[in-house]
């Protein structure tokens, strides 16, 4: 063991003495850092009216003194922004989708406060343009909405794919898994076990794993060993993890990064991979400090987090927000095929890096905009002066994904001309190398109206998003009642012979009868761990 790994064995000591001990029940988290207030209920607004929380243009008179400050019902509006920019982290999490579609399949609407547009929207395929080296090809294009006025323009990133023939760098991957009281009920440890045995066949010989398990205490059960000759010692440590009792979250986040630093290998994707039904009663305040301990391993060492969520009940936001400071993304698997799909179709996508600390800042001209809204990423937020600042962090990308930015926009009447500027800025995984790419999009091409005449994989993105926005309440300008919503989702699976939208389709309707049957939504049955 190095200098560095001592010491850092030393500061989690310090942790562990005053780990974080909770019991393996509860409900999930609940966001508290959302950017807009939104009421409860579901279905969209007349057309025209203005998105909560929507940046505006001040008056011409007004621009020169500064913001102006929209009136209407209900709170005041955002100031404008007399610098019309948009900057976030990125962000390829899928999981509150996922988790959404258990819910809804359980005869429940997912709480509102799980529910973030950008997961829905990124869980499709997008069919973007990839670029031909490393680093991401940008898109920008839209259509006008129902609303009068009002406009959707998409913001699409994406990643060149991995390889064909399957060359990537080793992966050094650090396994944390939940065996807590909460993981003893099937669809949790049972699916966490077959979805590790999946992994243990798909990953190459000269890959490395670590397996450390939580409940009370942390143990590591398989120091960092090459796979080459030892998958039966793997695939017995996987076997013999039985759920215990209470979750300590400090011991096994710490003991998984420990392994994860002394089983460190240059020139390898370094990794701990999380899974658990996050079920732990630990604050806001308390999972910072988790990853804020660990933070020289993300920093020097360029170990990331992957949270893979499981269970009928599972504590979204406390996973989020541990894998957002981890630089790492999350991901939710309700069966052995969605198992499949993360862990073998999908595996590349978890196992490398095509970019590290990505942002993207999206610059309006005020000429043509009078209005805009970004659908989502409310906790990726960065400020507009950080965008070039790469000690600030930004989002961990790796081959093949697609991210995709979602704007309402309303256009000033009979402009014309560029509408919008997207940049999206990232660092080499390996260099640490600064790199940008942008795309436009003028008045021309969002002219065409949305449900006539607009590609389908725009319009599924629509869907997806005015459902997400639905479902936390929202008051998107022309989102369509989800009865139609699910109606145009089934003729988009029809013409794209999509499954994913199939699967769309059928939560939209869901949600329209458990909507119609005033069925509470899953956190506020009082459910007891």
């Amino acid at each position: 063991m190095d200098r560095r790994a001592r010491t850092y064995r030393g500061a989690l000591a310090l942790l562990l003495a005053g780990g974080i001990l909770v019991t393996g029940c509860g409900g999930p988290g609940t966001t508290t850092d959302s950017a807009v207030d939104r009421s409860t209920g579901s279905g969209g607004p007349a057309g025209g009216r203005q998105p909560s929380g929507a940046r505006s243009a001040a008056p011409q008179q007004e621009e020169e003194d500064g913001a102006s400050r929209e009136e209407g019902d209900g709170p005041a509006r955002e100031s404008a922004a007399p610098d019309y920019l948009s900057t976030f982290a990125l962000d390829v999490d899928t999981a509150g989708y996922g988790y959404a579609r258990r819910t809804l399949g359980d005869g429940q609407l997912p709480a509102a406060d799980t529910v973030r547009p950008e997961e829905f929207v990124n869980s499709f395929r997008q069919g973007y343009e990839r670029p031909k080296g490393n680093g991401f090809a940008v898109s920008v294009d839209g259509a006008r909405s129902d609303a009068a006025g009002w406009s959707l323009v998409r913001v699409g990133l994406a990643t060149r794919a991995a390889s064909n023939t399957g060359e990537r760098p080793p992966a050094a991957l650090t396994f944390v898994v939940d065996i807590s009281g909460s993981m003893a009920e099937p669809g949790r440890l049972d699916l966490a076990k077959t979805s590790l045995g999946i992994l243990a066949d798909e990953l190459r010989d000269d890959d490395s794993v670590s397996l450390v398990t939580f409940s009370e205490e942390a143990e590591t059960r398989l120091p960092m060993t090459r796979l080459r000759g030892n998958r039966t010692k793997l695939r017995d440590a996987i076997e013999e993890m039985e759920p215990a009792d209470s979750t300590n979250v400090a011991a096994g986040v710490g003991r998984g990064y420990e392994e994860a630093v002394e089983g460190h290998r240059k020139g390898a994707t370094n990794r701990v991979v999380l899974l658990s039904d996050a079920l732990a009663n630990t604050g806001e305040t308390e999972a910072d400090a988790i990853l804020e301990r660990v933070g020289d391993a993300r920093q020097e060492y360029g170990i990331t987090l992957f949270g893979v969520g499981v269970g009928s009940d599972y504590g979204d936001e406390l996973m989020e927000r541990l894998t957002n400071k981890g630089d790492g993304n999350t991901t939710y698997i309700a069966d052995e095929a969605q198992a499949r799909k993360v862990f073998v179709d999908q595996l590349p996508a978890h196992v490398e890096l095509r970019a590290r600390d990505a942002k993207a800042q999206v610059a309006f001209d005020r000429r043509t905009v009078q209005q805009f809204e970004l659908i989502g990423y409310e906790n990726r937020k960065v400020a507009d002066d950080d965008f070039r600042d790469d000690s600030v962090d930004g989002g961990e990308v790796g081959p093949g994904h697609t991210v995709t930015a979602l704007y309402a926009v309303r256009l000033r009447t009979g402009a014309s001309g560029r509408v919008a500027t997207a940049t999206v800025r990232w660092l080499d995984p390996k260099t640490r190398k600064p790199h940008e790419e942008t795309g436009s999009v003028e008045t021309g091409a969002v002219g065409g109206k949305l449900w006539d005449g607009a590609g389908t994989r725009l319009q599924v993105t629509a869907v997806a998003a005015y459902f997400a926005d639905t479902l936390r309440g929202g008051d998107l300008p022309g989102t369509p009642p989800l009865g139609e919503l699910a109606s145009r989702a089934r003729k988009l699976a029809s013409a794209t012979e999509d499954s994913s939208v199939e699967k769309l389709a059928t939560m939209i309707e869901q949600a329209d009868r458990i909507s119609n049957g005033a069925a509470r939504p899953r956190g506020e049955e009082g459910e007891v761990g």
